[in-house]
């Protein structure tokens, strides 16, 4: 059985766009998923700092060919991507409440609520009142939710996930490995890891 780990973090439009597919596509190539979650901004802030440049000085040209890129794959997909108000978003929270949600055995659902929750809804996922109610949608324990993503341990996961990427050449997010080594990067793969996995 092939093998998939999905590096990701929620604070990215494309990584949202990936993070749709990915369940069908494990699926229809019987492999394995293992979701890894990430802080995308420590890698960036590791091995891709021209990213803030780029956001700082965009391209009009490429800025708008981008925005009708993501509306063209939202419509493709059939999700709600919007334009949050707060953006980069500060997601550190949010990531460490994968694991909790791991933990709980249901991180997909929780991290696609965090997703809508900032993609569709436009809601500040930074914001312990808006973590609240995706806890409270994935039916888990609001208390415990916060206690746990506030342990050193919790951080030290998040942080280790991080820099397992970084060591692995990985430079944003989605990343995607099947079978160890063979990396894949960003929504427009998909295609190319479901062939890698129907090899494997």
């Amino acid at each position: 059985m092939a093998r998939l780990e999905f590096f990701f973090d929620c604070s990215s439009p494309w990584t949202y766009l990936a993070f749709h597919r990915i369940e069908g596509v494990c699926s229809a190539a019987d492999a394995e998923l293992v979701y890894r979650p990430i802080l995308v901004g420590g890698v960036f802030n590791t091995v891709n700092q021209s990213i803030y440049q780029q956001r700082a000085n965009p391209d009009p040209m490429k800025l708008r060919h981008y925005a009708k890129d993501l509306r063209d794959w939202a419509n493709f997909e059939g999700i709600a991507i919007g334009s949050p108000p707060v953006f980069p978003v500060n997601s550190v929270k949010a990531m460490r409440g994968c694991l909790f949600a791991e933990q709980a055995g249901c991180l997909p659902a929780y991290a696609r609520a965090v997703f809508e929750a900032y993609w569709g809804e436009l809601q500040d996922i930074s914001q312990d009142d808006v973590l609240g109610h995706v806890v409270d949608r994935v039916g888990l324990d609001g208390t415990a939710f916060f206690e746990h993503i506030a342990k050193s341990e919790t951080k030290a996961w998040l942080r280790a996930n991080t820099e397992e990427l970084i060591e692995r050449d990985g430079f944003g997010s989605p990343t995607m490995f099947v079978d160890g080594e063979d990396m894949y990067f960003g929504n427009d793969r998909m295609p190319l890891v479901e062939a890698a996995l129907r090899r494997g």
